[in-house]
């Protein structure tokens, strides 16, 4: 027997083997079993190609990574070059230059204020970091009462046990429940929690009110408040004002904790700043990076903070260390990737070319702004949103999400909806006909979804959903 067995070559059996051998996340297995994978060959541009030649725009940017669109010629051609120089090399005891001046332009986006930058691999490591830097600093002040956390109702930070404390996002969270350390939860500033006459800003002062009632309580043991500036993306794309973070900002400098932003899926200009916190002229203490960093090609994540968290641990004790690691921390090859993505950002002007796109999407995407069973339409840079009018029942939830990914996938758009909410997080390079087309695909798309699932309420026969159907 082979020691080191083959599968069968060719395309036709790539998605049954994936079924067979490969757990694939976020995903029930049994019910991935009726809904055939997308056997992908190759990307070109905003594009993914499966086996068959069939196209598939990648319109949430293949969970929110890929800015600048599969193989980028660029970012291509940055990486061959790494390749031929070094591949990875342990961060303990060495350094490299892609290493290094990924963290001085990081640290020159912010204007110096996060001077210094901790690597790891992936979002959820990132936050467990900023946590721990956050805790562990405030240990070697001498604060050990300083030890708990607050984040904000239905917001995510990642999947592993210490993201999973600040997580509130009960589908991920509630099965680990008695595994966590749990932090405290404070009201959401979402706007779509406005009152009869209230504004988004009388939502994020109500939402404050809460977490400084909560800071007062709690006076001396709060270690660290950690948001989602701007947009709350696993609860549904909730955005809020951009006051709610100027008010935890100084909420956070009154009582004497540290604010860390997560910036995991917001930032990289997601929100038409580079980093989300722009928009509200603040900085915090600790702020989270990955997704976007390296252009969606290589796992990369880290951690910015304030001089004054470095220094704290900075001593000639070994144990005062911020003593943390993985083994491809500081990666060569990903730090290259995030270089040239942010050459991009500075040679294309992308900020400004992305105002333009946005103003072109959103135009394009105004009739479901006044579709009645499109709720409140919302769009902050490059992330477009709007909920269905569906029972909210999960079983109808259900039902509303997966035909709606059939019926898009059908028309040839990748979208996942989250819930009944329906989002858009294109990369960076759409022109004006692929905005155009990428807008009517995604209304045929809602109103199929829409018709189809109202002809099983209300008892009458649906038609059976082909591609042939796909507007």
């Amino acid at each position: 027997m082979d020691a080191f067995p083959r599968p069968p070559a060719g395309p036709g059996n790539l998605a049954a083997r994936s079924l067979r051998q490969v757990w694939h996340p976020c995903t029930q297995m049994k019910q991935q079993a009726k809904l055939p994978l997308v056997a992908l060959s190759h990307g070109e541009g905003p594009w993914l190609v499966d086996t068959d030649g069939e196209r598939y725009l990648d319109a949430i940017s293949s969970w929110w990574v890929n800015l600048f669109g599969h193989a980028n010629p660029r970012i291509n051609a940055a990486l061959v070059d790494q390749l031929g120089r070094l591949e990875h090399a342990m961060l303990a005891g060495f350094t490299h230059e892609p290493v290094v001046a990924l963290a001085e332009r990081l640290s020159a986006l912010t204007g110096g204020v996060l001077g210094h930058a901790f690597f790891a691999s992936d979002g959820a490591s990132a936050v467990e970091i900023a946590l721990k830097m956050s805790f562990h600093a405030w240990r070697n002040q001498g604060h050990d009462d300083k030890r708990e956390f607050v984040c904000v109702r239905h917001g995510y930070h990642g999947e592993t046990l210490g993201a999973l404390a600040v997580t509130d996002v009960a589908l991920f969270r509630d099965a680990y429940d008695p595994l966590l350390r749990h932090a405290h939860v404070v009201a959401s500033p979402d706007a779509r929690n406005a009152r009869d006459g209230e504004s988004g800003v009388d939502v994020a002062h109500r939402a404050a009110a809460e977490l400084e009632a909560l800071l007062v309580r709690r006076e001396g043991r709060i270690a660290a408040v950690i948001v989602e500036p701007l947009v709350q993306c696993a609860a549904g794309m909730a955005m809020h004002d951009p006051e709610y973070l100027r008010r935890v900002r100084a909420l956070c400098d009154r009582h004497g904790a540290h604010l860390i932003a997560d910036e995991i899926a917001v930032g990289c200009g997601r929100t038409g700043t580079f980093f989300a916190c722009e928009h509200a002229g603040i900085w915090p203490d600790l702020l989270t990076l990955s997704k976007g960093i390296s252009g969606g090609y290589l796992p990369l994540s880290l951690v910015l903070s304030r001089d004054a968290i470095f220094d704290a641990f900075y001593d000639d004790d070994t144990a005062r260390g911020f003593l943390h690691s993985h083994s491809y921390t500081g990666n060569p090859l990903a730090c290259r990737a995030a270089l040239a993505t942010l050459d991009i950002f500075a040679d294309d002007d992308v900020l400004a070319v992305n105002a333009l796109r946005a103003r072109r999407l959103s135009d394009a995407l105004a009739p479901l702004a006044n579709d009645p069973r499109a709720k409140h339409f919302r769009q902050r840079g490059m992330i477009w949103a709007f909920d269905a009018e569906v029972p909210q029942a999960a079983e109808a939830v259900r039902a509303f999400s997966l035909r709606f990914y059939t019926e898009a996938r059908a028309r040839g758009v990748l979208l996942r909806p989250i819930g009944n909410t329906v989002y858009l997080m294109p990369p960076y390079v759409l022109d004006d006909a692929t905005i155009d087309w990428l807008a009517s695909r995604t209304m045929a798309a809602f109103d199929a979804t829409m018709r189809d699932l109202g002809s099983h309420r209300h008892g009458g026969t649906a038609v059976k959903f082909g591609k042939e159907q796909a507007a």
